[in-house]
């Protein structure tokens, strides 16, 4: 399939003026394919040629300004549009188009529940060109009119309003002017929530085996949404610029959500049938904030190329994470940033396929490699610089220029210039610097401070390893006289800002020096922290008696950059968390560390014969967490702590007795996650089989059953169980997006690595060969879950790095391979550290 680049990008854009799709799709043509009928009528604004991108699975006839073209002239993806006369036209296109198993395109799914079938379309990038002909690149907007036939029996949900006029004939209000990527379609027998607000009509949607549980938490759904849409038209002057907002939770979804205007669908995993902690539903919150702060940036403004996709993502990040602390419940969500998302972008920026945030127009030279950049540094690392920015430059510019921004490229295009002068004309500051170090370049920042104490006063330097300004605060801190039980707590005694670099002149404070000082206190910069070796001290001994979250996210935010640094062994991070999460109140915090110590600590960082002491540090905390909880006044915590416990069971005894008896001592009730999870977990310590296996499917034949039914299945400790996966992975192609992905996770499993080992060497030439046949998507899961990464030895390391050397490895397996290699190399130089 031939990529879009950019320069040819660049030529259309000033070929072309698109003015209007009308699309007409048939849902009722059977289970492969569904029909597609467009006209495109648009402007050439000269004599010449162009070409138009569909991927059908027939193309029936094509016709320019009622003459006839051969369909035989497609090539792979393009319909070549010759000779061209200056002036408008009229281009007919009708085909058969395939629906998708891997959650691009039309995507197509069996509810195994009750048998019901739902479609929803997902066209970012350059899968547009699935459903129906587009010139398709984000800079030439038109608008789009859509019909849709379906079962009678269905909902068509569309960007506009959608109306059913009879006989399974849905219409959908025209577009304003959208890029194509951001056209959108769910049909299906939708359960739906409507209401009105802000004389808009709102509306969420889930299958109608999921009912119950949207039901249960619609209002809490649109409680967020109304509240973060009155948020934004009180941060933003331009109104909401779409006719209706509706949430579409749809299955197998690749991503979290996408932003299509009007109609966003999320991965319905947000519909929760089991038991969650206040932190995930924090996290849907902010998904929601999120979606909804590109309706402006992203939709209302588009980048004109893939280049500056990061001011799509970082601001929808910032603004989701920000609007949802002012403007909800949750207060706290700048902590689960720090703890859980930042780590991706500092991540991210220490590979071999770090990227500026804003990479040079020639870095993105199509629309393949545009699609690497969708990582930590497009979204955490963005969101983080911008934060930075409006500590620096003050939220009231930061958002004056942002709705010059909005105001002088509505329904357009914009670029990284356009934003930064639009910044710049609502302040004195030189944003165009600031864009230059913060948003052209790469890696991440090291602060480390000095603090020295003479003649009854104290005083601080930062070292700064490094090139970006930053403004961070700095906390100083006191023990506190405190006669409770537990780790000692401190006060704040004084918190002050430093801009780094500086000149180097230490400026005095009166009196001792602090317990403990804290560089960047409040996480408002990006930046990796250091302490000065007193402070450090005070931290592994107090770090549960910080008042402040953010605070104690920053803290361990440091410790996991040592440990991937070789600088703090392991075993003293798993000690530290022994210690203080008994103690932590902030149910962020804890979630993250335990997920680090369970998944870096002791599956990847922790030598096979140190692993179960590691297991039994990691135990013995969970226990004292359910301890803690016995009185049933945390329920986000015990909670928890159990799912860690089950995932580091080393013995199968205790998991087995709880879901035979249906529940954990004390609670919670064992609820269909909770069982999956016990029961992946006794599969890999070959405890249990495949009778018990198609027992629990039969008690829950859900698509989520179905996926738990995989995982178990692939990690039972048998050379027969691993054949099957790995024949289900790599030869056979039927495997869904999901599916595929549960059967990798359940693959590869530390405990059982003398039964895999041979399989190490197949994975990449075999990877390559899926990523070949299946796309994208495909290769990103194939890279993502079944590469063997508890595999860390440098066979592996030796057959990855020529892995990387293969010309036919397609660029979504290249980048995922890349990254999985660097980060293999890291755990072995962590094992290797003293």
């Amino acid at each position: 399939m031939s990529v879009l680049t950019r320069n040819e990008a660049q030529t259309r854009a000033q070929f072309l003026d698109v003015h209007r799709y009308t699309i007409d799709l048939d849902l009722t043509t059977g289970e492969d394919t569904f029909d597609s009928r467009t006209v495109i009528q648009f402007t050439a604004l000269a004599a010449g040629d162009t070409f138009v991108e569909l991927k059908p699975a027939t193309l029936r006839s094509i016709s320019l300004d009622g003459h006839p073209l051969d369909p035989a002239d497609l090539t792979e993806n393009r319909y070549p549009l010759t000779a061209l006369t200056a002036g408008p036209h009229e281009l007919r296109i009708d085909a058969a188009m395939r629906y998708s198993r891997t959650g691009e395109g039309m995507h197509r799914f069996t509810d195994p529940t009750d048998g019901e079938t739902y479609l929803y379309t997902q066209l970012f990038m350059e899968d547009v060109q699935r459903v129906f002909a587009a010139f398709d690149q984000p800079d030439l907007k038109s608008v789009f009119a859509l019909t849709v036939t379906a079962p009678e029996d269905w909902t068509v949900l569309g960007n506009g309003i959608a109306e059913h006029t009879g006989n399974g004939q849905w219409t959908i209000a025209p577009t304003p002017l959208i890029s194509t990527y951001l056209v959108a379609v769910a049909a299906g027998p939708w359960h739906s929530v409507a209401t009105q607000h802000a004389g808009l009509p709102f509306g969420i949607h889930c299958r109608r085996s999921l009912a119950p549980h949207l039901d249960a938490d619609a209002d809490e759904i649109l409680d967020i949404t109304r509240a973060c849409f009155d948020r934004y038209h009180e941060k933003f002057d331009e109104p909401y610029p779409f006719d209706s907002y509706d949430q579409a939770f749809v299955p197998e979804f690749n991503a979290g959500a996408m932003e299509n205007p009007g109609l966003v669908t999320f991965r319905d995993e947000f519909i929760y049938r089991s038991a969650v902690t206040d932190t995930e539903r924090q996290t849907r919150a902010m998904v929601i904030a999120h979606e909804m702060a590109h309706m402006w940036f992203g939709d209302l403004v588009t980048l004109a190329w893939w280049d500056d996709i990061w001011l799509n993502e970082s601001f929808a990040e910032y603004m989701g994470y920000q609007t949802l602390t002012e403007a909800t419940r949750f207060t706290d969500t700048w902590v689960d940033f720090g703890v859980a998302r930042k780590g991706w972008g500092y991540d991210a920026d220490q590979r071999p396929s770090t990227h500026p945030v804003a990479p040079d127009p020639g870095a993105v030279p199509d629309t393949a490699s545009a699609m690497l950049n969708f990582d930590g540094i497009s979204y955490a690392k963005g969101a983080s610089a911008l934060r930075q920015l409006v500590t620096w430059l003050g939220e009231k510019d930061f958002l004056s220029g942002i709705n010059t921004h909005f105001a002088r490229h509505k329904f357009a295009n914009a670029t990284l210039a356009d934003f930064i002068d639009n910044l710049a004309s609502a302040t004195d500051r030189d944003v165009h610097a600031w864009a230059e170090q913060w948003l052209r370049t790469t890696g991440v920042d090291t602060l480390t401070p000095h603090v020295e104490e003479s003649d009854g006063a104290w005083s601080i330097t930062i070292d700064q390893h490094g090139h970006r300004p930053h403004r961070i605060a700095v906390g100083a801190y006191d023990h506190a006289v405190d006669t409770q039980p537990g780790p000692d707590r401190l006060i704040l005694r004084d918190r002050f800002e430093l801009d780094v670099p500086h000149n180097n002149t230490a400026k005095n404070h009166t009196g001792r020096r602090p317990a403990l000082v804290v560089p960047n206190d409040n996480d408002l910069t990006y930046a990796k922290v250091r302490l000065d070796p007193e402070s450090w001290n005070t931290a592994l001994q107090t770090l549960s008696g910080i008042p402040d979250a953010l605070t104690r996210a920053v803290i361990w935010n440091a410790a996991r950059d040592m440990v991937r640094d070789g600088e703090l062994h392991p075993d003293t991070y798993l000690r530290t968390a022994r210690t203080h999460l008994p103690h932590e109140t902030d149910l962020a915090l804890v979630q993250g560390v335990l997920t680090f110590a369970d998944t870096q600590i002791t599956r990847r960082y922790t030598t096979p014969d140190n692993r179960p002491a590691a297991h039994a540090t990691l135990t013995d905390l969970c226990r004292d967490l359910i301890r803690r909880t016995e009185d049933g006044t945390n329920p986000g915590l015990r909670l928890t702590a159990v799912r860690h416990l089950i995932d580091a069971a080393t013995q199968p005894d205790t998991i087995q007795d709880w879901l035979t008896d249906g529940s954990v001592p004390g609670g919670p009730e064992l609820d269909p996650e909770l069982r999956w999870r016990i029961l992946t977990r006794l599969a890999v310590l070959g405890a249990t089989d495949e009778t018990t296996i198609a027992t629990e499917l039969r008690h829950d034949p859900s698509a989520t059953g179905q996926e738990g039914a995989a995982r178990c299945r692939a990690a039972l400790p048998t050379p027969e169980a691993k054949a099957t996966a790995w024949h289900s992975l790599f030869n056979d192609d039927t495997l869904s997006n999901y599916l595929f992905s549960a059967t990798a996770q359940g693959f590869w499993q530390p405990e059982q690595a003398d039964l895999v080992h041979d399989y190490v060497p197949r994975y990449y030439p075999e990877a390559t060969a899926l990523a070949a046949r299946r796309g994208p998507a495909i290769a990103e899961a194939a890279g993502r879950y079944a590469f063997p990464h508890y595999a860390i030895d440098t066979d592996n390391l030796h057959h990855g790095e020529q892995a990387l050397n293969d010309p036919t490895l397609i660029p979504a397996l290249h980048r995922k391979l890349t990254d999985q290699i660097d980060d293999l190399r890291r755990a072995l130089a962590v094992r290797n550290a003293r």
